[in-house]
C-alpha cells in the first residue's frame, strides 16, 4: 500500500481557521491529520507547509511505516529540527493521517496501536465558555451554565478581555507583562464569582496565557490559592523553564504548561527542572500521536500527568481521545463545546457533541474514528496533490 493523493483544507469557521491533511492511498483508503494552529496568526503558513510535506515525505510512502516518514520528516525539515512550530504543525497532521490510514487498513481504532485501552471514556473540562464576560457576575452566570449543560469541570482566562471582534475568543488585558491593581483585583473578584458560582465539587481551572513576569503571577497566585484550583495553566512564558520552576516553588497549586512547546525534546527540559505538574501537548502542533505518545511515557517517569491540548477541530478532539483512551497518566481532557453548529459540521460525527456527565466516551471505529463531511469543507480546498 502507498499514499497517492493529499488534500489540504484551510476552513474559516467562526473566526477559526482549521487546517485539515486527508491523504489517500491506493487502496481506496483515506486518512485526516490536523495542523492545529487554528487561532490566531499562522494558519496559512501551516497549510502551505502541509501540502509541501505531503508531497516530499507522504506521497508515495508505505501509510505501515510511521515511524520511518516522521524521522525522514524531522531530519530533511531543517527548520523543524531546530524547533519551527509550523513545521511541526505539518509534521503532525502527515503523521496523523497515516496512523488514521493505517488503523482503517487494520480494522482498528488507534489506541490499539499503541497499546490499548486504559479506559473506556475520559474526563473533560469545557472551555471557551467564558470569551465574552467581563464583569464578575457575568463569569458566574456562565459557569452555572456550563455546570447546568453537565460539566463537572471548566477553564476560564482570569485576565482577559471579551472579542468582540469575531477573532480568537479573547483579547489579552494585560500588555508590556505589567499588571495594575485594579485589574489583578478584576481577575480575582472573577475567580471567586465562578467558585461561588459553582460550589466546592466543581473543578475549576485558570489560563494565564504565559502573559505576565514571575514575581506578578507569584502575587495573583497567591491571591488565587483559597479557590482551590486544579491548575494553573502558562503561568509564565513557556519557554522560560526557569521561571516556571520559579512560579512552582512559591504558588501551592498544580502548574500545567505544553500547549506552546514541540516534541519531546521541547519537554525535556521542563520534565528534567521538575517544572510543571501537568503536561499539556497538542497532538496536532507537536509532532503528532506517535510523538505525543513519547512525551507522555517520559512525563510518566518524572511523575507529571498529561492532559491533551484541544483548540482545533473535532479531527483534533478525536485523534486527542484516540491517546486518551492508551495514556496511563492521563488526567482530564480540554474541550471546546460551545461553538458555531458548524465548527462541529464538518465531520460525520463530532465527539464534542457526544459528552455526557462531564464524560466523554472513547470512539471504536476503525483508524481516528471520524470522517469528513466533503460537502461542508469542499470549498475550503487549498492545495491537491497526487502522484505522477
Amino acid at each position: 500500500m502507498e499514499v497517492v493523493s493529499a488534500k489540504v483544507y484551510l476552513v474559516e469557521i467562526g473566526g477559526r481557521r482549521p487546517v485539515i491533511l486527508e491523504a489517500m492511498s491506493d487502496e481506496g483508503l483515506t486518512g485526516l491529520g490536523e495542523a492545529a494552529v487554528a487561532y490566531g496568526v499562522g494558519a496559512s503558513a501551516a497549510a502551505a507547509m502541509a501540502k509541501e510535506l505531503a508531497e516530499r515525505f507522504l506521497l508515495g510512502s508505505d501509510p505501515f511505516r510511521i515511524e520511518d516518514t516522521w524521522s525522514r520528516m524531522y531530519d530533511h525539515t531543517f527548520w523543524a529540527k531546530g524547533g519551527g512550530p509550523i513545521a511541526f504543525a505539518g509534521m503532525s497532521a502527515v503523521e496523523t493521517a497515516l496512523w488514521d490510514i493505517k488503523g482503517k487498513a487494520l480494522g482498528v481504532p488507534v489506541y490499539e496501536m499503541r497499546g490499548g485501552k486504559c479506559r473506556d471514556d475520559v474526563r473533560v473540562y469545557a472551555n471557551g465558555w467564558s470569551f465574552r464576560c467581563v464583569e464578575p457576575a457575568e463569569f458566574a452566570r456562565e459557569a452555572e451554565r456550563v455546570v447546568s449543560d453537565g460539566y463537572d469541570a471548566l477553564k476560564l482566562y482570569p485576565l482577559a478581555q471579551p472579542d468582540t471582534s469575531g477573532g480568537h475568543g479573547f483579547l489579552e488585558q494585560v500588555s508590556h507583562r505589567s499588571i495594575d491593581r485594579e485589574a489583578e483585583d478584576l481577575a480575582v473578584s472573577r475567580v471567586k464569582a465562578v467558585r461561588d458560582a459553582v460550589g466546592t465539587k466543581v473543578d475549576v481551572m485558570l489560563d494565564m496565557s504565559g502573559e505576565l513576569t514571575a514575581d506578578a503571577i507569584i502575587r495573583i497566585g497567591r491571591r488565587m490559592e483559597e479557590f482551590d484550583i486544579f491548575f494553573f495553566e502558562e503561568p509564565v512564558d513557556p519557554f522560560d523553564v526557569a521561571a516556571l520552576k520559579k512560579v512552582s516553588a512559591h504558588v501551592n497549586m498544580p502548574i500545567a504548561v505544553g500547549e506552546r512547546l514541540y516534541t519531546r525534546y521541547g519537554f525535556r527540559p521542563v520534565m528534567e527542572q521538575q517544572a510543571a505538574d501537568i503536561l499539556q501537548p497538542d497532538i496536532g502542533n507537536t509532532g503528532g500521536i506517535m510523538e505525543t505518545k513519547k512525551i507522555a511515557a517520559m512525563a510518566e517517569a518524572y511523575s507529571m500527568r498529561i492532559q491533551p491540548h484541544v483548540c482545533a477541530s473535532p479531527i483534533s478532539t478525536a485523534a486527542a481521545l484516540q491517546l486518551d483512551a492508551c495514556i496511563p497518566n492521563f488526567v482530564i481532557q480540554e474541550l471546546y463545546p460551545y461553538r458555531v453548529p458548524e465548527h462541529f459540521a464538518i465531520v460525520d460525527h463530532a465527539p464534542e457533541l457526544e459528552v455526557k456527565n462531564g464524560r466523554l466516551p472513547i470512539p471504536d471505529g476503525p483508524g481516528l474514528g471520524v470522517a469528513l463531511a466533503q460537502d461542508r469543507v469542499e470549498s475550503f480546498l487549498y492545495a491537491e496533490c497526487g502522484l505522477g
